[in-house]
């Protein structure tokens, strides 16, 4: 990694995270003018009550993972997450977990639990002694606080300990057997909320004004950009009190960064940003559009994370050059859809599109044009939602129900979509919220259902000017 671009780099992460950070406000008037940009004063901040964090299933993998090394066999069946303003990760602080979901847990704990046991080189990273020979309480105390230590996020207490290590002693004894001894208090250790939520909660001052530990914020800073647990440098770094400057936070994410971790950690948060995960399923009329095949969908969904993985970690750019940029990454279907020489391997490449193109950037990905459209047409208000909701955090409010959404036709007198939803900005029921969405949406226009390039629908001219206002 460029060490110039860190903090190009932290700076673009820090516009990103603030498209669902900076909070979503009612949805602006159009008739607001445009001005000159001003900072102004700091708008009042009213952090929500600190809330318990389930792990996602790709953190709780990520964290076994790093635990016990990526040859581990993973769990599959798990409790599902919960999407919250598109994002699991905001999902995970409103949900718990059922009474399946426990026994899925378990079942998970001990499968990986088992696979350590005899397993003796990753074994003994967290203990000395062998399941060969008996274990003794010592030796059992060093595996709770070295494990417990890194799947909790922090030191264990002295009770914590001991009632693991009486676990393991336990067991043994039970059954005659080391490993199964060993097998049941990693199991423990695995099943616990204390590794299954994250415990971010801060401690309040005498003001009431909470403040993350120096633990909880290796921890928030950890699944920022890793999307799994501190390391054991992190948790040291914490311990230390280097997290508590300015300098040591940036030191830390420095050494974050350049760590391969951080890319997939940056590859799923725009996966949920930009709901590329919807891509895998994503179905289109194959009567209307034969073009649309099941491998599409990942494809698009490579490409944008490939465009984006590279502007953060390879370029010295900022977000900016992720709505511009020429630079995209594709394989013969998209290439067909793009209208462009197909890579000359099988396999996707990077490729730079024609200077006279109409796509730039991510939005003229197929990812994006493909999830917001229907079935067999391109959808302005889809689109143009999009860009209000997940660029500009603007939530739009949902149509009211005894309103009818659906959009006429084509014919004779409205061939275009920007005739037919001029039904929508004329509609006074309709017209507040589309005229934020529609207007933006219909730019978008010469790009049809799977964003192949067109420039006429119904043998009418298309008009794909497009406005964003209230901004």
């Amino acid at each position: 990694m460029k060490k110039h671009s860190i903090s190009r780099q932290l700076s673009m992460l820090s516009i990103a995270a603030g498209f669902y950070l900076g909070g979503c406000a009612d949805p602006p008037k159009s008739s607001i003018p445009p001005s000159e940009p001003s900072l102004g004063p700091a708008p009042a901040v009213s952090p929500d009550t600190p809330r318990l964090r389930r792990l996602t299933q790709t953190q709780y993998r990520n964290a076994l993972s790093d635990m016990f090394g990526a040859d581990l066999v993973l769990p599959v069946s798990l409790e599902p997450d919960v999407r919250e303003e598109g994002f699991q990760s905001i999902g995970a602080s409103s949900t718990s977990i059922s009474p399946r979901g426990v026994e899925q847990y378990e079942d998970a704990a001990y499968d990986v639990a088992e696979q350590i046991a005899e397993w003796p080189d990753r074994l003994s990273s967290w203990m000395d002694c062998s399941v060969d020979d008996t274990i003794t309480p010592t030796c059992a105390e060093a595996l709770a606080s070295s494990l417990g230590r890194r799947a909790w996020r922090r030191p264990l207490e002295a009770a914590e300990v001991a009632r693991i290590a009486e676990i393991i002693t336990l067991i043994e004894a039970d059954s005659g057997d080391a490993a199964t001894g060993v097998t049941y208090g990693i199991a423990a250790i695995l099943m616990d909320p204390r590794f299954l939520y994250r415990v971010e909660l801060g401690v309040e001052d005498a003001s009431g004004v909470r403040t993350l530990t120096a633990l909880e914020r290796a921890s928030r800073l950890s699944f920022l950009l890793w999307n799994s647990i501190p390391d054991e440098v992190l948790l040291s770094a914490a311990e230390a009190g280097t997290l508590a400057t300015p300098e040591g936070l940036a030191a830390e994410a420095e050494r974050m960064l350049d760590d391969e971790r951080s890319r997939h950690g940056i590859r799923t948060f725009f996966t949920e940003l930009l709901q590329l995960d919807l891509l895998d399923s994503l179905s289109k009329d194959p009567l209307v559009i034969p073009q649309a095949s099941p491998e599409l969908g990942p494809a698009a969904r490579a490409e944008t994370l490939a465009v984006l993985e590279s502007i953060i970690f390879d370029e010295d750019a900022d977000f900016r050059t992720a709505l511009t940029t020429r630079q995209t990454f594709i394989e013969r279907r998209l290439a067909a859809i793009y209208g462009v020489a197909a890579p000359s391997v099988d396999e996707a490449a990077w490729t730079e599109l024609p200077t006279d193109s109409g796509r730039r950037g991510i939005l003229g990905h197929a990812s994006f044009l493909m999830l917001n459209a229907h079935n067999s047409t391109s959808s302005a208000t889809l689109r143009g939602k999009f860009v209000r909701e997940r660029l500009l955090c603007q939530l739009m409010p949902p149509p009211p129900a005894d309103v009818d959404t659906s959009i006429p036709e084509p014919d004779a007198s409205a061939p275009t979509l920007r005739d037919r939803v001029a039904v929508h900005l004329e509609d006074p029921s309709c017209a507040g919220c589309h005229q934020l969405m529609d207007p933006i949406g219909l730019g978008f226009e010469n790009f049809d259902a799977i964003g192949r390039w067109r420039v006429s629908e119904a043998d009418a001219i298309i008009d794909a000017s497009g406005e964003l206002d209230g901004v």
